[in-house]
């Protein structure tokens, strides 16, 4: 990740403390996802909290965390570490702090207007919409309001999977030959959308839907039984309390807590000899 980081100014002459080292800063960041505490919080051994915060939010005005999140991604697809046999998808509602209300109305930098707040019969919250592989390794992710279906957010969440942080198409990102989803996304146009692209359909019917034209629709319970992998992939993400629980008040920041969620997936799995306990010798 270093060299997407940016590197502190020095030189004769400029005026102030000296920047400290950004991965000081990255671990701040790292160590507020995982434990979900307020920033005033923040251990000192970290710097200022002001100063970690203010490089939070410049680093992901400046796409900083997308670009960690593309190469990571782009180290995945070439090492064949992405499944394209089978994606997933699923959505997920994540109650949000008391703190997280309030924000300005600003649209800037793909802010949405309504922050991606909204009220669902869980509560006040946000609703996380995700996509994985058939090994359940996230590849996109999308937020909206809590009452939003989860099928709105399809075909945006498809089409983030196989793009770069400038919009371009990654190369490699071939469309996947199967799509699984619960009910929720029994519906008629995301079945056509994905015939259209040659996409084959692991979705049951929902009950209102079995006994209208053409019958009940057919798919393979084999492949349906391996969509407990973007479960899984949900409630390891939900144990990182940043995500969990919405604290931000924007929806950018949330989603770049999420993308931090990312990083340290694909580490796990580009460096595994670095998370494995280290052995025991005689």
């Amino acid at each position: 990740m270093e060299p997407h980081l940016p590197r502190p100014l020095s030189g004769r002459g400029r005026p102030g403390r000296p920047a400290r080292n950004p991965r000081w800063q990255l671990e701040g960041m790292l160590w507020l996802l995982r434990s979900g505490v307020p920033w005033r919080c923040l251990p000192a051994r970290y710097g200022p909290w002001q100063t970690v915060y203010d490089r939070f939010s410049r680093w992901r005005r400046a796409g900083v965390f997308s670009r960690i999140v593309s190469a990571l991604q782009g180290r995945l697809w070439e090492a064949g570490l992405i499944d394209h046999t089978l994606w997933c998808v699923d959505g997920t509602n994540v109650r949000a702090a008391r703190c997280a209300a309030g924000a300005r109305q600003d649209t800037r930098q793909g802010e949405p207007h309504d922050h991606g707040l909204g009220r669902s019969r869980g509560g006040f919250g946000t609703k996380l919409h995700l996509v994985t592989d058939g090994r359940g390794t996230p590849l996109a992710a999308a937020v909206t309001p809590g009452q939003t279906h989860e099928s709105k957010a399809l075909r945006a969440a498809m089409a983030a999977a196989r793009r770069r942080p400038d919009g371009t198409r990654r190369q490699g990102a071939a469309l996947p030959q199967a799509v699984a989803g619960d009910r929720a996304y029994s519906c008629a146009w995301i079945r056509t959308w994905l015939r259209k692209r040659g996409i084959e359909r692991v979705i049951p019917q929902r009950s209102d839907q079995v006994g209208r034209r053409g019958g009940h629709r057919r798919f393979d319970p084999a492949k349906y039984r391996r969509r407990h992998v973007i479960e899984q992939c949900v409630g390891w993400l939900k144990e990182l309390r940043r995500i969990g629980t919405r604290y931000e008040k924007l929806a950018v920041n949330y989603l770049a807590m999420v993308g931090l969620g990312f990083v340290v997936r694909y580490l796990r799995l580009l460096c595994p000899q670095r998370t494995r306990p280290a052995a025991t010798h005689a």
